[in-house]
């Protein structure tokens, strides 16, 4: 039998992302180097926010949030599972699939930016 948390009130459940051990440009950070990782995917959503359409997360989604209220979730030997108020997602990460428009002359599709 699994264990499961769901969130009550205006909170989610997140799974925080890992932290990188290596920047952009391929430099390898030292272990004391904390960079905090305040990145994560939903994992479960309240019932009271899934009900409210001011609130544009769904499960699944890539996230940034603020950590200082984040409640760590001791469910999984890893404790990367935190319970975080919904005032404290400040940003949800989309993607955007290319326009396409047809050319009058060709009926042909071209991608716009």
């Amino acid at each position: 039998m699994r264990d499961s948390v769901e969130p009550v009130g205006k909170r989610i459940l997140i799974r925080k992302d890992e932290a990188r051990q290596r920047t952009r440009g391929g430099i390898v950070l030292p272990d004391q180097a904390e960079i905090p990782t305040i990145t994560g995917r939903v994992v479960e959503i309240s019932a009271q926010i899934e009900r409210d359409l001011d609130f544009p997360i769904r499960k699944y989604d890539k996230v940034l949030f603020h950590p200082k209220n984040a409640i760590p979730v001791d469910l999984e030997a890893d404790n990367v599972l935190y319970v975080v108020p919904i005032e404290d997602v400040v940003a949800v990460f989309r993607r955007i699939e290319p326009k396409k428009s047809r050319t009058k002359s060709t009926g042909d599709t071209e991608e716009l930016e």
